[in-house]
């Protein structure tokens, strides 16, 4: 039985739907990373270290939590770290089509991980941090998705641009 499984994404930032995920992950293994990828491809609008520091705020006081950041394919720093199990989140059927493609594919490179596929609790199924950030935009109260700090600093961080 793995006892470490690794929970890979952008996390930008982190919201509710994160935290539920990291929850469920933490019944099931001892050890949950929690590993913040680089992708400069999504163009994120929180830096490494915001995404990261964020997280870790998040997740203070949860036992078996790991916050950490990679720039690597998700199946070669699970090897590297001895890490048998990816950790993704399905939100709607929607999801579905493009982390099952993921999935295949990080089997095909690496047939000795695994990846489980998690849902949200009901509350957390219909948004994603780009609608949040949207949302934002326009001043709504998002207290019921992000934890206040994060709240705050998307706020702040928007006003900026």
């Amino acid at each position: 039985m793995c006892q470490k499984a690794i929970y890979p994404g952008s996390f930008d930032p982190v919201t509710y739907g994160h935290i539920d995920l990291i929850q469920r992950a933490q019944k099931i293994f001892e050890t949950v990373i929690v590993a913040v990828a680089h992708n400069s491809q999504k163009k994120p609008l929180f830096s490494i270290k915001e995404r990261v520091d964020m997280l870790k705020k998040a997740t203070d006081g949860m036992d078996g939590i790991i916050i950490e950041d990679f720039d690597s394919l998700v199946v070669d720093y699970a090897r590297k770290h001895n890490i048998g199990v990816i950790i993704r989140g399905l939100r709607m059927v929607s999801d579905f089509e493009y982390e099952f493609q993921m999935a295949l594919t990080n089997r095909k490179l690496s047939h000795d991980v695994e990846t489980i596929f998690l849902m949200p609790s009901e509350q957390y199924a219909y948004f994603s941090s780009r609608l949040l950030k949207e949302t934002a935009l326009l001043g709504a109260d998002l207290s019921s998705f992000l934890p206040k700090e994060v709240e705050r600093r998307l706020k702040e961080k928007l006003n900026e641009n």
